[in-house]
């Protein structure tokens, strides 16, 4: 009887590893079963969900405003049209622009200088925000400099920057970086802090040192806070922008959404200055919708942090 029993038990020990392995397929089975079924419902998402979750908030918040807009007027709460125009003064203001060709110029004029001064700053900023990080002097030295210049005004830098280069796009070029480059800069020193150092250990026992652990290791590792240090850099460099075509005006600028705004202002025209405020906005939003939003998903998607829809 014992010699029954003591068979029974060797072999439940024997086929303990065999059940064991068979229970770690299917649950890896029943994981890539799910996994392939979430796939499924992501890939095979309705055009009409996607609209009714990403288009059709914002139509319905744009209706709200036109709808408050509206009534404002239609109710006699606001009656003076040089205070407040009505929608419809606005959209002819539009039809007029695009009728004469000149409301994509308008547009062009300061994204193309935004987007090149914001560059610039990007080339700047990256590389110091670096040093800054990682060298103690330096940041001892220039970090609370930095720190200043993010909270100044970017409006200061224009008269000065008029005095130095003049009424040209270099000047323009000038406010933009002043404006920018600090907070670039910041935001890269920000996510290099928040990186563990077990990261950085790891990759110089796997001789990830000097440029090559920045490259693969430091910067992977600092990408958010370097992101929202971008974003803030973008929102720095467009709003410098309009205050540098609101307050510096010439004929060899052209006309950018800034100066549209000032040239609304002086004609004491609401419709125009409105015109202005709307594209200066629509700018904004569609920088941020069409780059920097992919971009931060991806990111958070990377790490895990944000389910693919």
């Amino acid at each position: 009887m014992a010699s029954t029993e003591t068979k029974r038990t060797d072999t439940a020990v024997n086929d303990s590893p065999g059940k064991d392995n068979y229970q770690l397929g299917g649950l890896e089975a029943g994981l890539d079963a799910l996994d392939v079924g979430v796939t499924s419902l992501s890939s095979g998402r309705s055009f009409g969900l996607t609209f009714r979750q990403k288009v059709l908030p914002p139509l319905i918040a744009f209706a709200v405003v036109l709808v408050i807009w509206q009534s404002l007027i239609s109710f006699d709460i606001v009656t003076d049209p040089t205070k407040l125009p009505t929608p419809s003064d606005v959209w002819g203001e539009v039809k007029n622009a695009w009728l004469q060709g000149t409301l994509l110029d308008y547009i062009w004029t300061s994204v193309s200088r935004g987007l090149l001064g914001f560059l610039f700053a990007l080339a700047i900023g990256t590389p110091l925000g670096l040093v800054v990080a990682r060298v103690r002097f330096i940041r001892a030295a220039i970090g609370p400099v930095l720190s200043g210049l993010q909270s100044l005004p970017s409006v200061a830098w224009v008269p000065p920057a008029v005095i130095w280069l003049g009424l040209n796009n270099s000047m323009m070029y000038a406010v933009i970086l002043l404006g920018a480059v600090p907070s670039i800069a910041n935001g890269l020193v920000s996510g290099v802090d928040q990186v563990p150092p077990l990261f950085l250990r790891a990759g110089r026992t796997m001789g990830a040192t000097g440029l090559r652990g920045t490259w693969h290791i430091l910067m992977p590792a600092a990408l958010p806070g370097y992101l929202a240090g971008l974003k803030q850099g973008w929102a720095f460099s467009w709003r410098s922008l309009m205050a540098a075509e609101i307050i510096a005006s010439s004929p060899d600028l052209g006309v950018g959404l800034g100066q549209l705004l000032e040239n609304g202002r002086n004609a004491s025209s609401m419709s125009m200055v409105f015109l202005a405020i709307f594209l200066i906005l629509f700018v904004g939003i569609a920088i941020d919708l069409l780059i920097f939003s992919p971009v931060e998903r991806w990111v958070l998607r990377s790490r895990g942090l944000l389910v693919k829809s």
